[in-house]
């Protein structure tokens, strides 16, 4: 992982984000953070490139990590933002809650799921208020079906080596609860030489009880951050459009990021 963008209004959520991010970068020396915020008006020039100054400044005090700045003039911004995660070949986004109080208000219909439709790169979601520690244990959601062509691994293990986490792999699935069919062994097998590296501990649980279901999963094993594949028909697609689900992003404290298969 080399660039990472963290996107900022200078909201109290997004300079939030901006330490939880300064934090998990910290002491990686190969990785830049970008500071990235956008306006609309000529005249917000100056201020805004000193506001992100001052904002690099203070996360420098606790933090060791390369930080970069980047202030632009856009009408739109997440054109803007997808813009810059492209020209700058960005590896993650990471953003917080703008101006709302509970992660839900992102995923429904925010400049945070317009990104994440961008599929430019993946998203790291920060729930306000989030306090960072280190990230001990992922968790990886999959609804294990096609998980060699479906799974991104590349990035998911990018990340693990990042961080060097245990990864606590949890099935999920839309049709019924899962017992051990052969295909279900055959799926394992694959996302377990996938992450052979990792030692993955594997989870199953119905879909329809997601919500309570996975809070309370992140809870009993500690998960400090959730993986989360979007495809068409997944588990991530059910919680950004269904009503049902909106618990789970109400009362989740545990940053999600999001990846497209």
């Amino acid at each position: 992982m080399n660039t990472v963008i963290v996107p900022v209004d200078f909201s109290e959520t997004s300079v939030n984000a901006a330490k939880y991010a300064a934090q998990l970068l910290t002491g990686h020396y190969g990785v830049t953070m970008f500071l990235y915020h956008s306006y609309t008006k000529p005249v917000e020039t100056v201020n805004a490139k000193a506001a992100l100054e001052n904002l690099k400044t203070e996360l420098l005090k606790e933090t060791i990590i390369n930080i970069e700045t980047l202030a632009f003039e856009e009408s739109d911004f997440v054109d803007g933002l997808e813009k810059t995660a492209r020209h700058r070949n960005a590896d993650l986004v990471i953003m917080g809650i703008t101006g709302k109080s509970a992660i839900a208000q992102v995923l429904f219909g925010s400049n945070t799921l317009k990104m994440v439709q961008r599929k430019v790169c993946p998203v790291l979601i920060v729930p306000e208020n989030t306090t960072y520690k280190p990230v001990k244990n992922v968790m990886l959601t999959s609804d294990f079906k096609n998980t060699i062509d479906s799974t991104p691994s590349a990035p998911i293990t990018e990340f693990l080596d990042l961080v060097n986490a245990q990864l606590h792999i949890v099935n999920v699935d839309s049709e019924h609860y899962i017992s051990l069919t052969e295909d279900y062994e055959k799926e394992k097998q694959n996302l377990k030489q996938l992450f052979k590296n990792y030692n993955p501990e594997f989870y199953f649980m119905r879909l329809y009880d997601v919500d309570e279901a996975i809070n309370l999963f992140a809870e009993s094993r500690n998960i400090d951050l959730i993986i989360a594949i979007q495809k068409n028909s997944s588990f991530i697609s059910k919680m950004l459009t269904s009503s049902r689900t909106k618990a789970l992003a109400y009362q989740s404290k545990v940053p999600i990021m999001i990846m497209h298969e």
